[in-house]
């Protein structure tokens, strides 16, 4: 997606000035939203990479000039009314105003901690062999999907290097659409300075992208 959110290379924004001791939460409103999100997660039955494309999808002029829960608050909101649990007239009064629906149980509050800090894992097992290797010359697509994706504009028609090989992982542009996990290989492909801002410098940036958006270079 070419939303808001996707602002690596983008100028004009001014520079980054990091909040000295910044605490996790600055209202106690944003607390309740991380609870929720937690909670209704389990119960809403979607995927983290649905949750970030639901975030994405907020107006771009006002994701600008918004806070990163009042993101995640847009997202929740979307996935409830998506998936049938409220409807948008429930979401604009803050009242039921249709039968309860019956749902999972959903996490209760003794247990978020142990949920959000469990380990899990996106490998998968793969399908079928890499298509490359480290050592190798890739260009990744010029694409321009309509829900998310992992691959930053910035990037997008770039010759990179592949540094490391990961393994099969789950596919976010597919598991964001509710289409399942449809796993591909995923790499570290490195790229110069001069490839990505025409600078000539020794910098580089590695990003980790799947297979379905890179090509033999």
């Amino acid at each position: 997606m070419n939303g808001a959110h996707d602002l690596g290379g983008a100028m004009g924004f001014g520079p980054i000035a990091p909040e000295p001791n910044e605490p996790v939460f600055h209202e106690d409103w944003e607390r309740r939203v991380y609870g929720l999100m937690a909670a209704i997660g389990d119960v809403g039955g979607w995927s983290i990479d649905e949750d970030r494309s639901a975030s994405e999808a907020m107006n771009p002029a006002t994701y600008l000039k918004t806070s990163y829960y009042e993101h995640w608050l847009h997202g929740l909101e979307h996935l409830l009314v998506k998936h049938g649990l409220v409807t948008a007239e429930e979401v604009a009064s803050g009242r039921i105003l249709s039968p309860r629906k019956t749902v999972p149980q959903a996490t209760q509050a003794g247990e978020v901690w142990e949920r959000v800090t469990a380990p899990g894992s996106y490998s998968r097992k793969a399908n079928a062999p890499a298509r490359f290797k480290i050592g190798d010359k890739v260009r990744t697509r010029n694409i321009h999907p309509e829900t998310h994706t992992r691959l930053p504009r910035y990037a997008r028609d770039r010759i990179g290097e592949i540094t490391l090989v990961h393994g099969c992982h789950v596919f976010p542009d597919s598991n964001a659409k509710g289409l399942g996990e449809d796993p591909h290989w995923l790499y570290a492909v490195t790229f110069t300075a001069r490839e990505l801002w025409g600078r000539d410098t020794a910098d580089s940036v590695t990003l980790d992208l799947w297979e379905p958006y890179l090509e033999p270079a």
